[in-house]
């Protein structure tokens, strides 16, 4: 290990993992403004600005009309049905039984006098809430490295093709700025795109005590900032962060780094007020037993990644056993805060089955090439970091993901809430395709199909602040709606945007099944399906150049 950190040193020579260095050391100007701090690491925006549409374009219909549908409301109720659901401009305005006798003598329209109304043939589908992403990249600075990048369309187009109506971007790495545009424009359906909550990341490194921590968070609040995403720090100015947010209305979702994780573990952001724990670094450490600090090797440097990683695949058997006193005090705890955990279970996976992983159906079609370079082992790139992975690492890793997914279900069964975020662009994990992963991973650990989709919908919400809105089906609400062919409670994999492979025992056909067909957001329809098409037109583009 000591030769293999000497190369890793001597290659990274004059070199930094360029954003984390800004937010933990600061390196910059103290007159950039507040939220553009990664900015003059990271670049502008590394995908080109997005397609404007013609304003003929951005409403919805005049009224939409779905019809015997079969409805997974987003509460936890089983599914019911089939249902009519009408929509007029943005929002639900009734749910009626389509069951003869069943109270429907109520038109909701569509008939064929009703001009202007769509209808949408529901027969045998499934309708559920828009799906909401808690912890998504909208720019992932290295991809522009490695070749040509498109227009955020690319980014925007797999989230909604997948369903995701709504997500909450964790650092704002292209900049508050621009990323307040995007969350403009997509108030007004100007663009293909969910809505977005932006947490600009606080640069650690930049600030030196808690009043001018508590100044940053009311500047970049000013601006527009929905929350902040928290990377470390010290104790004092983070503090200073969260508590300022919360009397802004503002939230905070905190990564805790093993560089600073001895300055504030999940237990200590949560007292302070934090409102959720992405990953799951920090947890470990509240429920340390027989130790204070990690059982580092000797010659460990967190700036090797494989060393940052591979480590971290030991963290959990490091700690409390589940069930333990221990264990179960700290759940309580975070519950009584009402902290909520996203756990992104799926940008992690490539670290306890590399080869399957690093080779997912979807790649081909879907991965522009300047993504699939970047997903290549490098030293200078963040998530790359399979230098020279192991059987042992891999080991590692499926024992810490038992423990892992044995908490997460733990802290659901006592009334925690639990969301989805696909952490995507990084470690083999591609926008919208690595949230229903996410999906398949939550049940894994243990939670019911029913307790995947109230996780995926009404606790996003929840977290969001935005329960009034959206997260559940329910007339008044925003009409945010995922129609798919199939129950996707009996598989989730009928959510993947290339579809599901079975056997037609009738023909002893092979045939692809499943997909999401409609993706509505605000009320505006959009063909799923065609809009994975243009992101396979935008990637074979982008191969030929290449070629």
């Amino acid at each position: 290990m000591d030769m293999f950190n000497h190369r890793f040193r001597s290659a990274c020579k004059g070199l930094t993992l360029g954003l984390v260095s800004l937010l933990i050391t600061g390196t910059v100007s103290a007159r950039i403004l507040p939220g553009e701090e990664a900015r003059f690491v990271v670049g502008d925006s590394i995908y080109h600005q997005p397609t404007i549409l013609p304003e003929s374009q951005r409403r919805p219909d005049k009224g939409l009309l779905i019809r015997n549908i079969y409805i997974i409301d987003g509460t936890g109720s089983p599914p019911y049905g089939p249902v009519d659901i009408r929509v007029d401009n943005d929002r639900i305005t009734a749910i009626k039984s389509a069951l003869a006798g069943a109270g429907v003598g109520v038109s909701l329209g569509g008939d064929s006098n009703d001009e202007g109304i769509r209808v949408i043939d529901g027969s045998g589908k499934y309708v559920m809430p828009g799906f909401i992403d808690a912890h998504v990249h909208t720019d992932v600075a290295h991809h522009s490295d490695f070749g040509e990048v498109p227009t955020v369309d690319y980014v925007f187009k797999l989230w909604l093709g997948h369903g995701i109506t709504t997500v909450r971007d964790v650092g704002a790495f292209g900049g508050l700025g621009q990323y307040m545009e995007y969350k403009e424009l997509s108030e007004q359906n100007a663009i293909i795109a969910p809505r977005m909550k932006i947490y600009p990341a606080y640069p650690m490194g930049m600030i030196p005590n808690p009043e001018t921590a508590a100044n940053w968070v009311k500047a970049i609040r000013k601006r527009g900032a929905d929350g902040v995403k928290l990377l470390g720090g010290r104790a004092d100015n983070l503090k200073a962060v969260i508590e300022t947010a919360n009397s802004l209305g503002m939230k905070t979702a905190f990564h805790h780094p093993q560089v600073g994780v001895n300055q504030a573990n999940a237990l200590d952001s949560a007292l302070w007020g934090n409102a959720s724990i992405e990953h799951w670094y920090g947890i470990p450490e509240a429920m340390f037993e027989d130790k204070r600090i990690q059982r580092y090797s000797l010659d460990y440097n967190y700036s090797n990644e494989q060393d940052r990683f591979g480590e971290a695949g030991t963290l959990w058997a490091q700690t409390a056993k589940p069930g333990s006193e221990r264990w179960n005090a700290l759940i309580d705890k975070f519950i009584e805060l009402n902290v909520t955990l996203d756990p992104t279970l799926s940008v992690y996976e490539a670290n306890r089955d590399l080869m399957a992983v690093s080779r997912r159906e979807w790649f081909d079609e879907f991965v522009i090439p300047a993504i699939e370079e970047a997903f290549q082992p490098n030293y200078k790139i963040h998530g790359s970091y399979f230098f020279d992975w192991t059987t042992q690492d891999e080991i590692n890793w499926k024992n810490n993901f038992n423990l892992w997914m044995a908490f997460v279900n733990d802290f659901k069964n006592r009334g925690g809430r639990v969301t989805v975020g696909s952490d995507a662009g990084f470690i083999y994990n591609l926008f919208g395709f690595g949230y229903v992963r996410g999906l398949e991973m939550l049940q894994e650990a243990g939670f019911h199909p029913l307790e995947v989709m109230q996780a995926a919908t009404l606790n996003g919400a929840e977290l969001l602040g935005m329960a009034d809105e959206v997260g559940t089906l329910a007339v008044g609400k925003k009409a945010d709606m995922v129609i798919v062919e199939e129950n996707p409670l009996t598989n989730f994999k009928l959510l993947y945007g290339t579809g599901h492979t079975r056997l037609n025992l009738e023909t002893h056909q092979r045939e692809k099944v499943g997909g999401v067909l409609y993706t509505i957001k605000d009320g505006v329809v959009y063909d799923a399906k065609a809009l994975l098409e243009e992101v396979k037109a935008t990637v074979r583009k982008l191969r030929a150049k290449q070629a």
